[in-house]
């Protein structure tokens, strides 16, 4: 379980100090609930990430226990460090909106025609309860040819998940490289 400390000062300078000491300032939040001002150690928390198998997943922050789900960070344009992370709490029987990520499988058949791969979303807004949630769209790409996409409106329907794009909307396509 990732663990963090509360933050008691929320200004420019404090958030530096964090900073230059490791720590990835996050914001906690959810509806009915107040704002937790949270930082993680920076190696920690990606470690985290990388190890966690499910969307929803556990932080500690203070005597608190909280099932979260990142919601949106922000990297150092230069450097690409982390530099804060928004999370939400992950309510039972809330009915919400969350990103849950699309991830591709297999060799698309157009790439032989020189084509290029293109993922036009890399996450897809859902509308549905945590319990629900699923853990990501997995879509297989083998039979895209030049100028072929997949559309919202082709994935399979989720039990108690809306998908909130318009089914017009491209999620990954191939097209001609130049």
């Amino acid at each position: 379980m990732l663990e963090g400390i509360v933050r008691d000062s929320i200004g420019k300078k404090a958030t530096k100090a964090f900073r230059r000491d490791g720590y990835l300032i996050a914001n906690i939040y959810a509806k009915g609930l107040e704002n937790i001002n949270a930082a993680f150690k920076s190696n920690e928390f990606i470690k985290a990430m990388r190890a966690k198998e499910a969307l929803i997943f556990d932080v500690k922050v203070g005597d608190k226990t909280l099932p979260v789900v990142i919601q949106e960070y922000q990297r150092d344009p230069v450097t690409n460090q982390l530099l804060h992370v928004d999370l939400r709490v992950a309510q039972k029987g809330e009915v919400s909106k969350y990103l849950v990520p699309v991830a591709t499988t297999g060799t698309p058949k157009g790439l032989k025609d020189k084509g290029v791969l293109i993922i036009s979303k890399k996450r897809l807004l859902v509308k549905c309860k945590a319990e629900d949630l699923p853990n990501s769209f997995t879509l297989d790409v083998t039979n895209l040819d030049v100028g072929g996409s997949i559309l919202i409106r082709d994935l399979e329907a989720i039990a108690n998940v809306q998908l909130m794009d318009s089914d017009r909307v491209s999620i990954v396509g191939v097209i001609k490289a130049k």
